[in-house]
This record gives C-alpha cells, sequence and structure tokens, in this order.
C-alpha cells in the first residue's frame, strides 16, 4: 500500500475556507463557484448540471493506470441552518461551533477531504484511475441534488460518500426505505361559544389519529414518527381543517408497507367513526440499500482501512444519504465517515486528527482501487 501523506496545514485551510461560505440548500451558487475553480485547479474537467432547483457539480480526473477501474467520490454541497455569519474556533484538537451556528462540518468536512486527496495525487503523480467526483445540492432537504443527477453522465460502479458521523473508519453498509406522508383532515366548522354542537373539530380527531397510529421504535430496523401538525383558525372556531405529515423508515420494505398500510387504515377508521374526511398522500423519498459483509468492495476497504491503521467498523443506520440514491443506481457505495460530531446542532465539532484521517483514508481508497477487481 502507498501510503502518501497529506498536507495538513492546506487541509485544513481548505476546510475553513468552505466553511466560511454560507451554503444552505437550494442557494450553493457561491460555494459551487469556489469548488469548482478548486476542482479545475486539480485538474478535474468540470461540468454544472442544472436542475430546476439548483445545481451539481460533476468533475472528471482523468486515470494514469491502464485498465484500473472508475471510482466515483461524491459529498454534498449544502448545510442545514443556521450558517449565516458563521463563527466557528479552532482550538489545540478541533475545530468547533461557537454555539450562534452550525459548524457545517457536514458536509464540507467530506468537500475538503476529498479536495485534499486530488491535491496529492496530482502532485505526487500518484497511481489511480478514472475519477468521477459528485458534489451535489439540496441534500439536506431531503436528496434533491441526487435525485436530479444526470447518471448518464456517470459510468463509475463502485463510489464513496463521505457524509457519516463519528470517528474515522465507520463505513455504513445500510441505510432504510424512508417513505413520508400528509394526511389533511377535514371536519366542519363552528362558532365553538355559540353551537359547539354542529362543528367536527378536526383538531380533536387528528389528535385521536396520532395517538392510535404506531410510533417511535417499532422494531431494530423500523421507526415512525407524526413530526409536523398544523390546522385551526382561532380558539373560538371549532377547527376545520388540520394537516399531518409524518414518516416510515424500514430497511425491510415488507414491513414499511405492512406499517404504512396500518397507520393509513387506522386514520381512515378514526376519521371515518367523527363523520370527518380524510385525504392522504405519500412521497418515497428513498429505497433502502445493504451491503452484504463478504462483499468484495466492502472487504477492500476494510483492508485499506487497516492499511492506514484505522479500525474499520461497518455500521447500520436509520437515516439515508445519497449513497441510497446512488446504490439504487447500481453505483455499489459505501457512506464513510469524516469525523464530524454532533451534527445538526450548535454543538458541531471536528477533532482535527478526524479531519487528516479521513482525507489519508480516501487518498490510500483511491491509489489501491487500481488494484482492485472484484465485483
Amino acid at each position: 500500500m502507498i501510503l502518501a501523506d497529506i498536507n495538513k496545514e492546506r487541509l485544513l485551510e481548505t476546510f475553513t475556507e468552505l466553511l466560511r461560505v454560507n451554503s444552505p440548500s437550494f442557494s450553493e451558487k457561491e460555494i459551487g463557484a469556489l469548488l469548482a475553480k478548486k476542482l479545475r485547479e486539480r485538474g478535474c474537467r468540470v461540468t454544472i448540471q442544472k436542475y430546476d432547483k439548483s445545481f451539481n457539480i460533476i468533475a472528471f480526473k482523468k486515470g494514469n493506470t491502464p485498465k484500473a477501474k472508475s471510482l466515483l467520490l461524491s459529498g454534498h454541497m449544502d448545510t442545514i441552518e443556521p450558517t449565516e455569519g458563521i463563527q466557528f474556533r479552532t482550538q489545540v484538537d478541533r475545530i468547533r461551533s461557537t454555539g450562534h451556528t452550525v459548524l457545517g462540518a457536514d458536509d464540507k468536512s467530506a468537500l475538503a477531504q476529498i479536495l485534499e486527496a486530488l491535491s496529492v495525487l496530482q502532485e505526487m503523480n500518484l497511481p489511480h484511475g478514472d475519477l468521477e467526483i459528485v458534489f451535489t445540492s439540496a441534500e439536506e432537504k431531503g436528496l434533491f441534488g441526487a435525485k436530479n443527477l444526470d447518471f448518464k453522465k456517470i459510468r463509475s460502479r463502485f463510489g464513496l460518500v463521505l457524509d457519516s458521523s463519528g470517528g474515522v473508519g465507520k463505513l455504513v453498509v445500510a441505510a432504510p426505505s424512508h417513505i413520508t406522508y400528509e394526511m389533511r383532515i377535514i371536519g366542519k366548522a363552528a362558532h365553538a361559544g355559540i353551537e359547539p354542537e354542529k362543528g367536527i373539530s378536526a383538531v380533536r380527531v387528528a389528535a385521536e389519529v396520532i395517538a392510535a397510529v404506531p410510533h417511535g421504535r417499532i422494531s431494530a430496523g423500523t421507526t415512525a414518527n407524526v413530526g409536523l401538525i398544523k390546522g385551526g383558525t382561532a380558539t373560538n372556531v371549532v377547527p376545520k381543517e388540520v394537516v399531518i405529515h409524518g414518516e416510515i423508515r424500514s430497511h425491510d420494505d415488507k414491513t414499511l408497507q405492512n406499517i404504512k398500510r396500518d397507520i393509513f387504515d387506522t386514520a381512515i377508521r378514526i376519521v371515518k367513526k367523527n363523520r370527518a374526511v380524510i385525504n392522504i398522500s405519500e412521497s418515497e423519498e428513498y429505497k433502502s440499500f445493504r451491503i452484504d459483509e463478504a462483499d468484495g468492495f466492502l472487504q477492500f476497504m476494510y483492508g485499506v482501512a487497516k492499511g492506514c491503521r484505522i479500525s474499520p467498523l461497518h455500521v447500520v443506520t436509520g437515516g439515508g444519504s445519497d449513497a441510497n440514491i446512488f446504490n439504487k443506481q447500481a453505483i455499489k457505495t459505501i457512506n464513510l465517515s469524516t469525523g464530524m460530531q454532533k451534527v445538526h446542532s450548535n454543538k458541531e465539532y471536528i477533532l482535527l486528527k478526524d479531519l487528516y484521517k479521513g482525507s489519508l483514508l480516501l487518498l490510500a481508497a483511491i491509489t489501491e482501487f487500481v488494484k482492485f477487481s472484484g465485483e
């Protein structure tokens, strides 16, 4: 194994430069321009692939090793909010948010790690096959960029997404299917003080529905949640309409469908009993994936991690990522941890050793992938 080193000072500088760019979902123009420039500086051909709400960056770096397989590398450009006026502090062992905003290491640690690996490849002329680099948009809003990616431009059959939290060495090998739903419950308005008996309270019907449907941890691989409820107009009006938004996740698609049917049937029964009306719609956010422990690509990544003196740990997660979309498109993709911690909070941080180790692991994976011949 080639154990070339990374430039820690440059990596840190790149990371902090990216952190300072505000890039909430669907507002990736500024960071996209910066990333495109940096990719070109590292010898990549860059394409901006627009879709109705934003854009993705698809970059290509020609390999220098004949017959090596093409490898996809990916991270997302957007962050959750708030990041406007971001403030962070560099300490002896970490970079952390000062508490006013999130840090944005999710997923700018990935972008920086990928850029640093590309820099070292270029400087040292290390062996590598063709590389396809995809920086997606609006991942935090439901994997929008990946869902709108032009896969006709992608030929890699293996990929690494860098978008998992925790210490470097975590390999996400399974993630659930995820559906969201909306229930619109329609009752009957009436004056709450003069003739409440003439109304049908959509709020009370909705409360009965929420109390009755499966909720929380259903089983080891299945969860359900009601996350939003909105309705009513005033305290003196029996509320006519309530909208409920919920979700179901499961690693087993049959279980997911059974839970969905249970929730919908229960809601319909309760609404009908109360002489109200219900309209239900649903949307599939992404499909599950699972990579077998004996899979050749997973075993390859185990070996790369161990070669870097990093203990590999395969993880089954309850969340989704762009890896779900890539796997659905027959690109065998493993989601790697970048070292980011306490993401989606104003306590977000990343240990410097993990920032460095994440880029080192990626660099080793790229150079070792020229020897990979498995399926």
